[in-house]
């Protein structure tokens, strides 16, 4: 069993902004009798929404050997299909409605608003471990999906758990998909502390989220970068919010402007701000910045988290043990998962990995081990012989330009940089092409109306490849 529910039975365990609440006794019953309907270790879609027929769901299937591929609710029709078509679960966990909608099998259960479908797809040959599976946190319906094992998703929680100081006392609000490894690691997390969860779907820019935030006491809420430049802009620093205890932030790299602003304005108010990074090829969290060093160490990833450890590897592979020194980061720990699933025969395989990843980021280490992320090993253009990290220009905007909505892409030679105020275009060309010495030729200012993003508030490259393709 992932979470022993039982010792925290007469808590609440999950409640919904509209006052539906669940105790951790009936979300074990409730589990159990969902369970009941399905055979064991069979492979079931859940499409996500932040309510409690979908976290419900979801730890039934967990605490007893049924292996859920965790998507969006609003997932595109024809991604969803293709999914459908690739993996053929042998269940569908969906809200009631959106059976008659994907006109798949036949419904043979339903409670908290959600409903089981049971397909005529064959039984899927599962490895034994196999416990979750979620898409890559760049990818919208792509068919290749993380293998997480049972103990990768308990390491990582007792790990959270333990570092961020968590006990059945926390109400974190929910601010993030709960199909995205960031938004389910807070799940995980505070569910095996016997914590109460408050779900909803509003999200930061409605009233209706503050209200609920508020009535409810919570003490904590989890964001991207994108969520604090929001949050910024809605003058969250004046917000009366006297039951918030903890900030924390992963899912990209905060600019270090924003980062100090957050924590300056968590140590003069008592509250504790933690910047993580994290992967969803990790289950969700590597590394965390203790609280205390927020504002000292500002712009830092921080340290391994309990049970884990870093390393730096040069273009060959070499350790790189000196300071200041950039290379690329390698990540060992007991959540490191077992790979990937790119069609149903691939949920037989084990451990590809051996609790090792080499995780694509480049980074450097100060001479008392703290990292910092510098950019992705991939999001790197030569521009006329120099190599330029596009992270980096996309941060040099935001400082310079009152956070703008930007986005750096291209191929070699070629940059692209999308903003969405038109007015700064030839602005931002010209300070780039001052801050880093190279041609006004080789840079493209597009305007656009938003910067694509996914559920998660991750800009989606791809999707600005057909200005320059």
């Amino acid at each position: 069993m992932m979470w022993s529910f039982k010792e925290y039975k007469e808590n609440t365990a999950l409640l919904q902004d509209d006052g539906q609440k669940i105790s951790y006794s009936q979300l074990d019953e409730a589990g159990s009798e969902l369970a009941g309907q399905i055979e064991d270790r069979s492979l079931v879609f859940s499409l996500c929404t932040n309510t409690i027929g979908s976290v419900m769901g979801y730890t039934a299937f967990l605490n007893h050997n049924i292996v859920p591929v965790l998507l969006a609710d609003t997932l595109e029709a024809g991604l969803l299909e293709l999914l459908l078509e690739t993996y053929q679960p042998e269940y569908l966990w969906c809200p009631k409605g959106k059976n008659e909608m994907l006109k798949r099998g036949k419904t043979i259960y339903e409670a908290w608003g959600y409903v089981l479908i049971k397909t005529d797809a064959p039984k899927a040959e599962l490895y034994d471990e196999l416990a979750l599976l979620l898409t890559t946190s760049g990818s919208t319906g792509s068919p290749k999906l993380v293998r997480q094992s049972y103990k990768n998703v308990l390491s990582n929680a007792e790990a959270i758990a333990q570092y961020l100081e968590l006990d059945e006392t926390e109400r974190p609000i929910t601010t993030l998909p709960m199909n995205y490894t960031y938004g389910l690691s807070i799940i995980n997390s505070h569910l095996h502390v016997g914590a109460t969860i408050l779900l909803t779907e509003k999200g930061l820019m409605q009233k209706e989220f503050w209200n609920f935030f508020k009535s409810e006491a919570a003490t904590s809420f989890g964001g991207v970068p994108y969520t604090y430049e929001m949050l910024d802009k809605l003058r969250f620093f004046r917000m009366e919010l006297p039951s918030l205890r903890t900030m924390t932030q992963a899912g990209g790299k905060l600019s270090p402007e924003l980062h100090k602003k957050f924590a300056e304005y968590a140590m003069e108010n008592g509250r504790h701000f933690v910047v993580m990074y994290g992967q969803t090829e990790a289950t969700a969290r590597m590394s965390y910045l203790p609280w205390q060093k927020s504002l000292e160490k500002y712009g830092s990833m921080g340290i391994a988290i309990p049970g884990g450890q870093f390393s730096l590897i040069d273009v060959d592979g070499k350790p790189i043990t000196e300071s200041e020194i950039t290379g690329e980061l390698v990540y060992e720990g007991p959540n490191v998962t077992l790979g990937y699933a790119e069609c149903r025969d691939d949920l037989s395989k084990g451990d590809e990995r051996g609790q090792r990843l080499v995780t694509g980021d480049m980074a450097k280490r100060d001479a008392d081990g703290y990292y910092f992320i510098v950019g992705r090993k991939k999001r790197f253009l030569k521009i006329y012989g120099n190599r330029v990290n596009l992270d980096e220009i996309d941060q040099m905007i935001k400082s310079a330009f009152n956070d703008a909505e930007c986005a750096t892409a291209g191929i070699d030679d070629h940059m692209y940089i999308f903003v969405t105020d038109a007015a700064i275009q030839e602005a931002v060309k010209t300070y780039i092409a001052e801050k880093t010495g190279l041609n006004h030729a080789a840079f493209h200012l597009v305007t656009v109306k938003e910067i694509p993003r996914n559920d998660a508030g991750k800009v989606l490259y791809k999707e600005l490849e057909t200005y320059y393709q």
